[in-house]
């Protein structure tokens, strides 16, 4: 289970073994079936959870009741509500499982820490929230400039073994697109 983690980490910081292994003490393995909440609006974020296996997505519910996803986090990234971590005030979104995943999760509290026994983890979870920002930025400049085929090409770029994931209805909400725009787009495509 610490294995991809582990590569995602060296990928982006140069760490020793013992190093490495501390580490991995910092974090609480989970599993969670289909359709389990990992944090509901209103709660206030706790923590930030690696995707060892799976797929998590964090979204809100519009004054319509529908649901409007704000990401995609499948194997290999981190998902969590970063506005309510660091402002401590209650989440305005739900993570939930899409499908049965294994999560490795790391306290906030636990993670100040963690930047002063082994400080390039500071360095670490700092590119993150870079590339999280520059992945946000580019999300809104795509919704605000691009047809609907030109979102649905970035998100098969970005998530290209998603389209056989997720349910349909949830790709077209993060896209911002109605459903059956994006079964003609499908369509179009071959699938």
């Amino acid at each position: 289970m610490f294995d991809l983690i582990n590569q995602n980490v060296l990928r982006k910081i140069k760490l020793n073994e013992a190093e490495l292994a501390h580490f991995n003490t910092f974090l609480r393995p989970k599993t969670l079936r289909k359709k389990t909440f990992l944090q509901r609006a209103g709660e206030v974020t706790q923590s930030v959870s690696f995707v060892s296996k799976g797929i998590l997505r964090s979204y809100s519910i519009d004054q319509k009741g529908e649901e409007q996803i704000m990401q995609f986090a499948p194997e290999d990234w981190w998902i969590s509500d970063i506005y309510s971590g660091l402002t401590r005030k209650p989440s305005q979104l739900f993570i939930d499982t899409i499908e049965d995943s294994e999560i490795l999760i790391l306290e906030h509290e636990l993670q100040e820490k963690l930047y002063i026994e082994i400080p390039a983890f500071e360095r670490y979870f700092r590119i993150l929230a870079q590339n999280r920002f520059l992945t946000l930025q580019e999300r809104i400049t795509n919704a605000l400039n691009e047809t609907a085929e030109q979102k649905y090409r970035h998100f098969l770029q970005k998530y290209p073994t998603l389209p056989q994931r997720v349910p349909q209805h949830q790709i077209a909400s993060y896209l911002g697109i109605q459903p059956e725009t994006l079964s003609r787009l499908r369509r179009k495509k071959g699938g």
